[in-house]
């Protein structure tokens, strides 16, 4: 089985998927803005808020499930794919120790194990592995909301200190949770926010993680006999 080429088969359709979908809440936000047809006309008001607010934040949240929901296309499909070389290479683990690697999360789990059986050295990877790692985390704080009264999805705690963890994060956040003092509010947890430019980098990164594996997997997996 040709794995990447599955892999890239998904991750060709996640792309498509996210421009296709994306086009006409972004048609809508900008003709908002430009106050062009069909929003050319705003109601009369006199409560002061922009005309079409509330159309313009449903297509913008619109968007921001888009996004999420793209990384959760992604990230079961990179663990797809190790799972598949996986029954690949025919690996088996010793009691507990598949739940000793996998402790720190299915990336750190698949590397430690193709370190063992195919030679890889983790540091040599050209891919980013802690972008990787946020989207895996932020696919995770998606698909278990806490909230019922809102389509938003929050990073929960967030320490200023680390700056590795706020990739999938709005302009806007990122600018407010550098202040420690922002700390100490706690209903200010930041949104996870992944727009198209987010979610193409974590693409990417994931397609720069296979790329470099597969040489090494398909090398231990036939050896001198490769087709």
């Amino acid at each position: 089985m040709d794995v990447l080429f599955f892999f890239k088969e998904r991750t060709r359709f996640i792309r498509q998927f996210y421009d296709t979908a994306a086009a006409p809440f972004i048609q809508t936000m900008e003709a908002i803005e430009k106050g062009a047809p069909p929003f050319d006309d705003p109601p009369y008001s006199e409560d002061g808020e922009p005309a079409y607010l509330v159309e313009w934040i449903k297509a913008s949240e619109a968007l921001e499930v888009l996004g999420r929901t793209c990384l959760s296309m992604l990230s079961p499909s990179l663990q797809l794919y190790f799972r598949t070389w996986e029954r690949q290479l025919g690996i088996r683990w010793d009691e507990g120790e598949r739940n000793r690697a996998f402790k720190k999360g299915f990336l750190n789990g698949y590397l430690t194990c193709f370190e063992q059986v195919s030679g890889i050295v983790r540091k040599d990877c050209p891919a980013d592995l802690d972008l990787i790692e946020q989207f895996i985390l932020a696919r995770n704080r998606d698909q278990h909301p806490e909230d019922i009264t809102s389509m938003r999805v929050t990073h929960g705690r967030v320490k200023t200190d680390t700056p590795g963890n706020q990739f999938f994060m709005s302009e806007t956040d990122r600018a407010m949770f550098r202040d420690p003092e922002m700390q100490k509010l706690s209903f200010l947890d930041p949104a996870v926010h992944v727009s198209g430019e987010q979610l193409f980098a974590a693409i990417l990164e994931a397609e720069n993680l296979v790329d470099w594996l597969e040489a090494t997997l398909l090398k231990t997996r036939w050896g001198s006999r490769m087709p």
